[in-house]
């Protein structure tokens, strides 16, 4: 039985080892032909050129005119036409014709490789040649009809995450549905009932798939046009990767252990900012599919909440945040006034989700006094580059995120297909990436297009100043805290005050400026206080050696 679960298990790596070359033949082939032009449909797509205010895009200018010489009358007047476009950063909108009354869509599910950051790139599934897929716009009461054609390897399905429709039409392959198999192309044909932001993505091998880049918006604009009106209306789909350093293929079996988080699936600097004119109300749209909760903040403003996955909250029930959490399977939609000019962060405040391609195997070595052992390193491999520093990552972000990186040339070992560890910014290095991008609100402007960074207005800065202009009366007392009683023993635990008789409490040191063996006394290492005054002659007595037989390191 160990044999056949292990051959099992073989056969299902060598089957998606197979499918993520994208050099190979067969259907592969054709693959690239197609995914090359919708690559180039879809994400050639320039969102900073949209018009000011809210207008709509071309196509949808065109469909209102097909409404308007149409004998058949649409769900949607000409009025609900003008409803805002919605920017997905990196990505853009699905095109679509009408035919008759009807909406149509057209869906590849294909592999694609997909440049997460300049020079990194990634072997992805996705849909018309773009992970997460392209963003399918429609209003309330349309019918839309999408056909899916699955250029994969393996059987698909789409499921229309969140919208209510017939149970044939839902898309769980097995059941609701046969799966699409390699080479088929499916019809799903349903009229929108709701409005507001939902998701596509597989029900069909969902952890290879969704892994892979599988996912994308379903966004259903109100009938009745927006109230308020939306200036600017963006979508973010939240994403996490496991892929192993140097490698372009992700790991889909991977549970927890994430080493990249993204923004359409896309890091910094790759992903577009959010550029808005002061003084407009913005909505952005969040949401994710994959394992991870992700609590998303905005610096510089308060925004409100006004959908948690389904109909818009009443405004009785609507409230203000600063970060907003979105659970697997969950949508969010927050609005507010950008009415603070400048580059405002905006991330997921998992601190780690902020960082690129991390290693969770590395050894710890903050605060060890390293003095001889590079020295000693080197004599055995001498293009060494040094331990990482024992005061924190911030000499990575420094090297990585700046020009010294090049200016080492070959000196610099690194793997070819890495991602970025550290940015430019206008102080210095950005040290934030992942799931990171830039709220860029500016007066004044006439186009969406990247405005540069920010421009402060003098005194605004925080700056290097001396620390004589600390004023005297609040000097020492840095350590000192305001509290209005002393606190009740009662309140403490019997083992707290048992440990504080035998082990009274030290004066307060700087652990990071101790030496190594400062660490290795009291009751930090069981037994360490008396090796201290242990010869080698006293340790090669049998009872000393019989003692040692337990402690441990």
């Amino acid at each position: 039985m160990k044999f056949f679960t292990t051959f099992i298990a073989f056969m299902a790596f060598f089957s998606l080892s197979a499918q993520s070359d994208h050099s190979a033949h067969s259907s592969s082939s054709k693959v690239n032909d197609s995914s090359q032009s919708s690559t180039k449909t879809m994400q050639g797509m320039d969102h900073s050129q949209m018009p000011m205010n809210g207008q709509v895009q071309k196509n949808k200018q065109e469909s209102q005119k097909q409404g308007d010489n149409s004998k058949n009358k649409n769900p949607s007047t000409s009025k609900d036409r003008i409803n805002a476009s919605v920017i997905t950063p990196n990505v853009g909108s699905l095109p679509w014709t009408m035919d008759g009354d009807v909406k149509v869509f057209h869906l590849i599910a294909e592999p694609i490789r997909r440049e997460f950051a300049p020079g990194f790139w990634v072997n992805c599934w996705g849909y018309n040649g773009s992970s997460p897929g392209p963003t399918i716009e429609a209003i309330e009461g349309e019918r839309v009809r999408i056909f899916v054609t699955n250029r994969l390897n393996e059987p698909t399905s789409v499921h229309w995450h969140g919208i209510i429709l017939p149970n044939g039409m839902d898309g769980v392959a097995g059941l609701n549905q046969q799966a699409i198999q390699p080479g088929q192309t499916f019809k799903y044909e349903f009229t929108l009932k709701q409005n507001g932001t939902f998701m596509y993505h597989p029900h069909s091998d969902e952890m290879t798939q969704v892994a892979l880049g599988m996912m994308g918006f379903f966004i259903i604009h109100p009938k009745g046009g927006e109230d308020p009106p939306i200036d600017r209306d963006f979508a973010i789909f939240l994403h996490e990767w496991r892929i192993p350093m140097g490698a372009k293929t992700p790991i889909p079996f991977e549970m927890l252990d994430f080493n990249i988080f993204t923004f359409n699936s896309v890091l910094y600097p790759k992903i577009e900012s959010l550029v808005v004119k002061t003084g407009e109300r913005v909505r952005i749209r969040l949401a994710n599919v994959m394992m991870n909760s992700h609590p998303i903040h905005l610096h510089g403003h308060e925004f409100l909440v006004t959908r948690k996955g389904a109909q818009r909250l009443a405004r009785s029930a609507q409230y203000t945040e600063v970060t907003i959490s979105v659970a697997p399977g969950e949508t969010r939609d927050i609005e507010l006034i950008a009415d603070n000019p400048g580059d405002w962060a905006f991330h997921c405040h998992k601190s780690h989700h902020v960082m690129n391609q991390m290693q969770h195997d590395l050894p710890n070595l903050t605060g060890i006094n390293k003095q001889g052992i590079e020295e000693r390193i080197k004599q055995f491999f001498p293009d060494f580059m040094g331990l990482m520093n024992i005061n924190g990552m911030g000499d990575m972000f420094e090297m990585y995120g700046t020009n010294k990186m090049m200016d080492m040339g070959i000196k610099m070992k690194y793997p070819p297909n890495m991602s970025p560890i550290g940015n430019p910014g206008p102080f210095g290095v950005i040290e934030m990436g992942g799931m990171f991008t830039v709220f860029k609100v500016r007066n004044n402007i006439t186009s969406y297009v990247d405005p540069g960074w920010y421009q402060h207005p003098l005194g605004t800065v925080a700056e290097a100043v001396n620390i004589d202009t600390v004023p005297q009366n609040i000097r020492g007392m840095e350590h000192m805290t305001i509290q209005d009683h002393e606190p009740n023993t009662s309140d403490i635990s019997w083992l707290s005050q048992e440990e504080e008789k035998r082990q009274p409490q030290q004066e307060a040191t700087n652990w990071m400026q101790s030496k190594p063996e400062d660490s290795m006394g009291g009751g930090h290492m069981h037994g360490m206080g008396e090796m201290k005054d242990m010869s080698p002659q006293k340790m090669n007595g049998p009872s000393n050696m019989k003692d040692m037989q337990h402690m441990e390191h």
